[in-house]
């Protein structure tokens, strides 16, 4: 049974060296990216949902 968990370990562990070490800081730069991207369409968002409270009366 210790050499199954093993081998599945040894297994996960490759398949993460083959598939991420090549894409190295880009997935990391890309998540930043569409953090800060996210974040810009929120605040619009929010902007124009205050603007119209305003105008309507229900914020002082």
């Amino acid at each position: 049974m210790n050499d199954l968990f093993y081998a599945i370990a040894q297994a996960v562990e490759k398949s993460f060296v083959m598939f991420l070490e090549p894409l190295e800081n880009y997935f990391n730069y890309a998540v930043i990216v569409l953090g800060f991207v996210g974040l810009f369409i929120w605040l619009t968002m929010q902007s124009k949902y205050t603007k119209k409270a305003k105008d309507n009366g229900t914020i002082v």
